[in-house]
């Protein structure tokens, strides 16, 4: 005997069969997902061993806090000194695509900090000694932002223990940076970027793009102000490089690493 479905009994079948299949669709959604949860979760550890073995080599870089890296003019600078500049050097070479760990590099940003260090204590002993200061209103006006860039004071103080600072090393830092400024701003002034500057630079540099394919260039009127105010940075440090060298040649200088 045929059996006969009545329609009611075909409308819940059909809603079963679909709920069949889509709960086998759901499953094989969700095993998808887990399994892309678990390539993205094991990426980003070996993301994190990347990144933890870099920073083991970088470390490798750095000298004991305590040890007398140089003398400038009875003035003695510490590993803990030269490692904050370190530092900043690994960065701008991270920043650049370029590989801070690699013995050229190594040994280039050793020379480079060194440099660095010594070239900032010289120009800041000379504005203690042409008057330049710091008042307490403007050492609190950096120091309220720097706080502004963390979302807490305990964040904050959680950073500044990390760097080995405390609020009044801090401030202190934050002084000889206000003198640095004042000084440079009148000792060593920015000079004029003219129009042809701007555009010869701008030139060289179209040139040099010229042959990578799909890349369009923005218009000189786009970025003149960025390449002038560029222009007149490099200038200027091309001026306090000389203006270090000329402190150099009546300096007691003690290099010890």
């Amino acid at each position: 005997m045929k059996s006969l479905m009545s329609p009611l009994l075909i409308g819940v079948m059909a809603l079963a069969l679909t709920a069949c299949g889509s709960n086998d669709e759901g499953k094989k959604e969700a095993k998808a997902a887990d399994q892309t949860k678990s390539a993205q979760t094991e990426q980003q550890q070996d993301q994190a061993k990347q990144m933890e073995a870099m920073q083991k080599k970088l470390d490798k870089q750095k000298t004991d806090d305590k040890k007398t890296v140089a003398i400038v003019n009875n003035e003695k600078l510490t590993g803990s000194d030269y490692n904050s500049v370190l530092t900043s050097a690994q960065t701008q070479y991270q920043q650049s695509g370029q590989d801070p760990t690699s013995k050229d590099a190594a040994k280039q940003i050793k020379k480079q900090t060194i440099n660095s260090l010594v070239g900032q204590t010289l120009l800041l002993q000379e504005a203690n000694k042409k008057g330049y200061k710091a008042s307490d209103k403007e050492v609190d006006k950096q120091l309220a932002e720097s706080k502004k860039q963390y979302k807490s004071d305990k964040e904050f103080n959680a950073a500044l223990k990390k760097a080995g600072l405390n609020t009044t090393k801090l401030k202190s830092e934050l002084a000889d940076n206000i003198k640095y400024e004042k000084y440079v701003e009148k000792e060593v002034p920015k000079d004029k970027v003219t129009d042809k500057e701007v555009k010869d630079y701008y030139d060289q540099y179209a040139a040099k793009q010229g042959s990578s394919e799909g890349q369009k260039l923005p218009k000189l009127s786009e970025v003149k102000t960025q390449i002038k105010q560029q222009l007149e940075q490099q200038k200027q440090q091309e001026k306090l490089v000389k203006q270090v060298e000329k402190l150099k040649k009546n300096a007691k200088l003690e290099i010890n690493i």
